[in-house]
């Protein structure tokens, strides 16, 4: 087996990133970036690559239970924490720029939080950014959680908590834990009732973000707000 020392320069993963950058990189070779280290008779790519199998995704990888991670050949606790310190460090990047006060100019990095935050969640949660005026974050609060539908989302709640905030706009926001993003007639149904109650206090509903694995629907780009 040729040792990864032993791999052309252009190659290695490490290497490469300096060369290319991230997007040049698969989910294996930042994976294996991140293990560093192969283990006996495996280089770590191989180990990353077999993983990534075993796992069936990145996403399925960051997911898993501390005795699910720890129990892959290759793997273990000090790597499990190493990870978590990673996903969080990565969570506080993202959220930096949506501070209380901040003004909210980038939908991007608004999707991008959002993902982040929500994409990975086991059970639905529906939420708001809360805004004012100048369109400046007062905060991110999550109303609603479990199966999330008609009869388990409530407008007045929203409208009376804009209300205490003194909001002047907010964006909806819900995940899909099967991480399919698409918008179903009940999230349409909901947002309707939720933007009829709010214009009666002169609230705007900017969007309605939907989240799944890595993308975001939104109902502004879609017209269907």
């Amino acid at each position: 087996m040729t040792k990864l020392k032993e791999w052309p320069n252009q190659e290695r993963p490490r290497e490469k990133l300096l060369q290319k950058g991230t997007a040049a990189l698969s989910d294996a070779e930042l994976l294996a970036i991140f293990l560093r280290t192969g283990c006996k008779g495996i280089d770590v790519v191989t180990l990353a690559k077999q993983l990534l199998t075993e796992f069936g995704s990145l996403h399925a990888l960051f997911a898993a239970s501390e005795s699910d991670f720890c129990a892959k050949k290759g793997l273990g606790q000090a790597k499990y924490v190493q990870l978590q310190a990673v996903l969080e460090m990565s969570s506080r990047y993202l959220q930096e720029p949506l501070n209380t006060g901040q003004l909210l100019t980038s939908a991007t990095q608004t999707k991008a939080f959002l993902i982040a935050k929500m994409h990975n969640l086991p059970y639905e949660v529906f939420a708001a950014i809360l805004l004012d005026t100048q369109h400046r974050i007062i905060r991110f609060h999550e109303f609603f959680f479990g199966s999330i539908d008609c009869a388990t989302v409530h407008p007045r709640i929203i409208a009376q908590k804009v209300l205490s905030e003194n909001a002047a706009a907010i964006i909806l926001v819900h995940n899909h834990p099967s991480g399919d993003p698409s918008a179903s007639e009940a999230d349409k149904i909901i947002t309707r009732k939720i933007v009829s109650a709010l214009q009666l206090i002169d609230v705007r509903v900017l969007d309605h973000l939907v989240v799944g694995h890595k993308k975001c629907t939104s109902f502004a780009e879609n017209g269907w707000i």
